[in-house]
């Protein structure tokens, strides 16, 4: 690979850029600006094994997909789309709510066929003209941002429209420069990919086990069961059942105003419910606790367990979701918020298989749950009536020397893409803006 430093630049609207590149806008190389939909009424609703239908909370700040997240749809409302169907090389980009400026690019077309929902953009770009993969990196970059961010109209959050493609001002350069640009930036993306299809693979490995231990009972099939009325179904002899407030604390987190939060890299690590996939799981994206009412009781560790209390979600997948906490390198401790709790375990061996049970049975934690918007999970009634199975110490023992090295890789594993993250993102304005260029890859 060949990279030298740029030294001749000149001035334009989106910054300094070599002065052998021009400015354009994005109509000049977009082929069409397209959003989707989402059955209206009755007739076609959530189908669990439909087409996926991406919205702006699946897609993450880092440009990811987190593909558990998202609803399915019918596929005969698929069929009936004109509009939205997800291809190869589009970039989704988050029209309006909450989420508005964030970016996806399709390497793949998730399980074939996929649709984003109507709060999303699908960028599709006209690759005669343009590199799609060098236009998503580009308008990931910070100016890419800022003028996203500049084209938002209307009150209260606002949104994008198509006004978009003449307001947008992008960079013009060789296409062949495009493509070394997107490729050296595409190998970081790889190798994070690499490491996220890793963590999936490993994560599904110990579920499988504990599904095999416990669910099935396939290692102790030999032995005596009975029938036990809290779970309804025969376990093996001697083993017991608890309630979960017999082998475990709920502490919950610190209560707090918008003041009290930052998205700078300030204060302490701040894990919040947006930290939870539907589901269960750890999302590493923070904010940071710049406030005063934080104490010890309060803070978490890496590998510690903590659980979902509040859900906004329409088919209640993160009340009641467990999550292991993962922190960034730099960081040995992190503080919850009043939206979720830290479940304190008698023994420490029972963290791994405390997370798979609560994940495995997150729809039942939910019905621990109730209001009507906003739902909150009933910590005292989940406590006492929340039923655990309890395997004898040693099989437990046994179990977590088994899984217990699945979840350290998958943590290694998690800090290292944030890590590759961060080097991507400083390489990123270095690369779009000419400040290195490359020759040759």
């Amino acid at each position: 690979m060949k990279i030298r430093w740029e030294i001749e630049f000149k001035k334009t609207e989106i910054g300094e850029i070599p002065k052998d590149w021009k400015i354009g806008i994005l109509r000049d190389v977009v082929k069409s600006l397209e959003s989707g939909n989402r059955p209206k009424g009755g007739k076609l609703q959530h189908d669990p094994n439909g087409v996926l239908s991406i919205g702006g909370e699946n897609i993450t700040w880092e440009g990811e997909l987190i593909l558990n997240d998202c609803l399915r749809f019918n596929e005969d409302f698929y069929k009936t789309l004109k509009k939205g169907k997800i291809e190869c090389d589009d970039i989704l980009l988050v029209k309006d709510g909450a989420t508005i400026g964030k970016l996806a690019y399709i390497k793949e077309i998730p399980e074939g066929k996929a649709m984003v929902n109507e709060h999303v953009f699908l960028i599709k770009t006209d690759e005669r003209k343009y590199n799609p993969k060098f236009l998503f990196y580009y308008l990931f970059s910070e100016s890419g941002q800022i003028q996203i961010e500049s084209s938002i109209t209307g009150s209260a959050q606002g949104g994008l429209n198509r006004g978009i493609l003449d307001i947008i001002k992008i960079p013009i350069l060789d296409p062949l420069e495009q493509s070394h640009i997107a490729q050296v930036l595409s190998w970081f993306g790889d190798l994070i990919e690499n490491k996220k299809k890793q963590n999936e693979i490993l994560e599904k490995t110990a579920m499988a086990i504990f599904k095999s231990w416990f669910i099935d009972f396939e290692p102790f099939k030999d032995g005596k069961f009975v029938y036990n009325e809290e779970l309804g179904r025969e376990i093996p002899k001697g083993w017991d059942v608890k309630p979960i407030g017999e082998i475990a604390k709920l502490i919950k987190g610190v209560s707090y105003n918008t003041p009290d939060i930052s998205s700078e890299q300030r204060g302490e690590l701040f894990i919040t419910l947006n930290n939870f996939l539907r589901g269960g799981g750890f999302k590493c994206e923070y904010s940071y606790y710049i406030g005063e009412k934080a104490k010890n009781n309060h803070i978490v560790r890496e590998g510690d367990l903590i659980i979902a209390l509040t859900d906004m979600t329409p088919l209640a997948q993160v009340v009641g979701a467990p999550a292991i906490v993962i922190l960034p390198y730099g960081y040995n401790k992190g503080i919850i918020s009043l939206d979720c709790a830290k479940i304190q375990l008698n023994d420490n061996y029972l963290t791994f298989f405390a997370y798979l049970y609560l994940k495995y049975t997150q729809e039942e934690n939910s019905t621990f749950a109730g209001g009507v918007n906003v739902l909150h999970l009933k910590t005292n009634l989940f406590l006492t009536n929340k039923f655990i199975l309890f395997p004898s110490s040693p099989i437990l023992q046994k179990f977590h020397s088994i899984v217990e090295p699945l979840f350290q890789k998958i943590i290694l594993n998690q800090k290292q893409i944030m890590l590759l993250r961060k080097i991507r993102d400083t390489l990123l304005p270095l690369l779009v803006f000419g400040k290195l260029r490359v020759k040759e890859v």
